[in-house]
């Protein structure tokens, strides 16, 4: 979760490090939390499309791994900067960029509670109708609007 836990508009992502378009949605999210400062809480929740993005669930378990040393955010960034370098070798390169512990980086994407977290996240999108990359709920309503440009911005600021 990025944000103040009590803004009054709670954006969450389905996403997949892989995905182009969540690429895409990376900058609009990082747009949106810039223009709505204390007013938005973004949370994003792991949905690897393993079929078309074989370093997606990988990617998945680096960015838990890094979160069980506080540096999620960090990770996140660092992969969706580099959407097409998502190998072994380069999530342990972004996890020493990052300074976690890389031994227990190593121990902690091999980790079934990670596997079962990121499992529990593509559930959970399923139960709401994920069935893509990338999928917003805002507030808990699934928001099928244009976020690309300023139109999620737009949209955000109405609701206020």
């Amino acid at each position: 979760m990025l944000g103040i836990q009590a803004a009054p508009l709670v954006l969450l992502e389905y996403g997949d490090y892989q995905c182009s378009s969540c690429g895409d949605s990376y900058m609009a999210v990082n747009n949106v939390i810039q223009a709505m400062g204390e007013d938005i809480v973004f949370v994003f929740r792991n949905f690897p499309l393993t079929d078309i993005h074989p370093d997606a669930f990988d990617a998945a378990l680096a960015a838990e791994a890094a979160a069980l040393q506080n540096k999620f955010w960090e990770m996140y960034d660092l992969l969706f900067q580099n959407q097409a370098y998502l190998s072994e070798n380069e999530l342990f390169s972004y996890a020493r960029r990052i300074g976690l512990d890389m031994d227990r980086f190593g121990q902690d994407i091999q980790s079934q509670a990670l596997i079962s977290k990121i499992d529990a996240d593509i559930e959970s999108g399923l139960r709401s109708g994920v069935s893509g990359t990338p999928t917003f709920y805002i507030n808990g309503e699934k928001f099928d609007g244009d976020w690309t440009g300023s139109g999620l911005v737009q949209y955000l600021r109405e609701l206020l």
